[in-house]
């Protein structure tokens, strides 16, 4: 059973959730970009170390797409115009 606490902090959380509605910016693959272009603009235009754009890069590569920030539809909007204006396909989903 469930305390008043428990259903509370539970009942916070669902509220949160619909009050944050977080989103990601999705790159895809495509057969024009080297990887290195790649790393770099995800070093430069989504703050990542160069390991996480490395390891980003490669699920592009192989997956076809990946994940590579998660944030508000505002947040990850100019970072995703940033990533088109440099050749890359993305998408904020």
């Amino acid at each position: 059973m469930r305390t008043e606490t428990e259903i509370a902090f539970q009942e916070d959380v669902l509220l949160l959730e619909e009050v944050i509605d977080l989103k990601n910016l999705v790159v895809y693959n495509d057969d024009f970009n080297t990887f290195e272009h790649v790393i770099q603009t995800l070093i430069e235009v989504c703050k990542h170390a160069p390991e996480q754009a490395e390891q980003c890069t490669y699920l592009i590569h192989y997956k076809g797409k990946c994940t590579v920030k998660v944030g508000t539809f505002e947040e990850l909007e100019a970072m995703c115009s940033a990533i088109h204006d440099r050749g890359i396909s993305a998408d904020i989903v």
